[in-house]
């Protein structure tokens, strides 16, 4: 029996019973084990839809998977049955100007895992049993173990975005949004070898993430005045919070000619931003989005720092997934929270 986790609209998330999936030539079946809620999952539960993307018929949920290799299709190779792999969650067309110029990551015709960007939609990983292209399985180094292995896409979202900022080793870099996405950015400018790290958000539970994470600095986003403020200016910054008060405060506080990467998908339509200050201090103001052989990065940091344990805040079996969705959402309690589809 396969169980999938299904949403059908705005709030409501079902447990489904699914069709026993078959290997296409060129696919791959695997066994889920984890899935890791992302927030997109989480506007596509709460609000029906994800920034411009709305939900147009039921959709499995999920980009974020780590399973075990059961069989291949025709034709198809990979990892050998029974490894513990990572699901690179989008196939890139190949031949847009995007994929020739090495920017499969803003490919025009891509599929990713659990999105309604394009209808039919793509149809995501939260199954106990899903098939997907061979080429999108990645094995896990070796030590890296499935639970923190699932922290892998999100991470190369991260890694993309301090490698969209440029060089940030020996700078001060700032990180306003405090979630899962804005604590692995905190991380991976860590590891990019970054001075100094300021992390910005509203809650003091998501600022103590932050500082496992490895911010040196954690800050009050309502208080302009909070005295964890360092004195300098910020040479880079990522907005992570998706909301214009968190990009106007990227604005702000970073130097004359320095760069404002936004992370965090801003709601749907125009949001207002103080523009005239790119021009007055010559600031760049550059876009994020998903990422490409950054996976592959990804998984082998998360090898290599045992630390990210600690951005896990909760698993829950995935009959249970109503109930994990409402603790991902409490960002007041929570960090990553992660769907066990072998409970």
């Amino acid at each position: 029996m396969v169980l999938g986790c299904v949403i059908h609209g705005q709030g409501d998330l079902r447990i489904e019973e699914l069709p026993e999936p078959e290997p296409a030539p060129g696919q791959a079946l695997v066994a889920i084990r984890y899935g890791g809620i992302c927030g997109s999952d989480l506007h596509y539960h709460r609000h029906g839809g994800v920034g411009d993307f709305r939900l147009q018929e039921p959709m499995v949920l999920g980009h974020e998977v780590v399973g075990t290799v059961v069989a291949y299709g025709e034709g198809a190779t990979g990892p050998a049955v029974g490894t513990p792999v990572a699901v690179h969650p989008a196939t890139p067309c190949g031949e847009c100007p995007e994929c020739s110029d090495g920017r499969a990551n803003v490919c025009r015709d891509t599929r990713y895992l659990g999105s309604a960007a394009r209808t039919p939609h793509v149809q995501g990983g939260f199954a106990s049993h899903i098939v997907v292209p061979a080429a999108q399985l990645r094995a896990l180094p070796e030590g890296l173990e499935p639970r923190r292995a699932a922290l892998a896409e999100p991470l190369a979202v991260a890694l993309h975005a301090v490698r969209r900022a440029g060089a940030v080793k020996g700078r001060h870099v700032l990180v306003t949004g405090a979630g899962p996405i804005g604590c692995l950015a905190i991380a991976a400018a860590r590891a990019a070898g970054a001075a100094t790290i300021t992390a910005t958000d509203l809650l003091p539970r998501a600022l103590e993430f932050a500082a496992a994470a490895g911010a040196t600095a954690c800050v009050r986003a309502d208080d302009p005045d909070d005295p964890n403020w360092p004195s300098d200016e910020m040479d880079v910054a990522i907005e992570a919070s998706g909301v214009a008060a968190g990009l106007d405060t990227c604005l702000r506080r970073v130097r004359r000619g320095g760069v404002v990467v936004q992370l965090g998908m801003l709601p749907p339509g125009q949001s207002p931003f103080a523009g005239n200050l790119l021009v007055a201090r010559e600031i760049e103001l550059r876009g994020a989005l998903r990422f490409h052989t950054e996976f592959d990065d990804a998984l082998r940091l998360l090898a290599a720092e045992p630390s990210f344990d600690a951005l896990i805040s909760g698993v829950r079996p995935a009959r249970e997934a109503v109930e994990a969705f409402g603790q991902a959402a409490d960002r007041s309690q929570s960090c990553k929270v992660l769907l066990d589809f072998a409970n």
